[in-house]
């Protein structure tokens, strides 16, 4: 699917959502979902800053890092690639406090998603680097280049384009992931249409309005991630050709 139809589906849904948040019915919970969508962007956000650079640091640290640091990377991406994201959620917000380390709700969100995704992403890091044609470290390797030079100046860039797709399905599968927050207390989009279907049993309308803000922010990554894929991909067309 073409970066035009991702756009005019992503139209498409904020006309819906405007002409529906004219009708009375609709109108009443517009206000207090979108409050909740603004929070929920906010964790998926940050929440994906974190996964980048979990998933960076814990691919390279396995590939290139002295045997203590690869140990400690493994058994990172072990234990959040191996366990529930409710749990982890749980873990951090009821049971460190046992431990004396008590974080607010929010941060908590963050850590979690973003720890739990970035084991993921780790391996899309992994993957990518390696998928890179021996050929590129061989040339790089007679350019009298040092390790972090050619990471930097040659297999990175390249690895970066084919990173793109699958992180662009990460950071999706983390904004539905938001939808656990509201266990912690956080008043996030899944939390307050919860709390408005059961004070007002209005379901058709409001799952209809959630629905389509959850589609809006999900196409908004998409065509996100599809415009940096594509100029990345020019960017190393242009580093080619000269």
């Amino acid at each position: 699917m073409g970066i035009p139809t991702l756009v005019a589906m992503l139209v498409a849904a904020l006309a819906v959502i405007g002409v529906l948040s004219f009708r009375e019915e609709y109108s009443l919970f517009v206000p207090g979902l979108l409050q909740g969508a603004v929070l929920t962007l906010q964790i998926a956000v940050l929440g994906s800053l974190l996964a980048v650079v979990m998933g960076v640091l814990a691919a390279l640290a396995r590939l290139y890092g002295p045997a203590p640091l690869r140990w400690l990377a493994t058994v990172y991406v072990e234990i959040f690639r191996g366990t529930s994201a409710l749990v982890q959620l749980f873990w951090l917000f009821f049971v460190l406090p046992q431990f004396g380390v008590t974080l607010d709700a929010f941060p908590v969100a963050v850590l979690a998603l973003g720890l739990n995704v970035g084991a993921y992403g780790s391996e899309v890091v992994r993957g990518a680097i390696q998928s890179v044609p021996r050929g590129q470290w061989e040339a790089s390797t007679a350019l009298n280049m040092s390790r972090p030079q050619m990471l930097r100046r040659i297999i990175l860039p390249q690895a970066f384009i084919a990173m793109i797709p699958p992180w662009g399905n990460l950071f999706i599968e983390l904004l539905k992931s938001t939808a656990l927050v509201s266990l912690i207390t956080l008043s996030d989009l899944a939390f307050r249409a919860q709390q408005m279907n059961q004070t007002t049993l209005k379901t058709v309308p409001i799952f209809t309005l959630v629905l389509l803000m959850y589609l809006v922010m999900s196409l908004a990554i998409t065509i996100v991630m599809r415009l940096l894929e594509r100029r990345a991909s020019l960017g190393l067309a242009r580093g080619r050709a000269a």
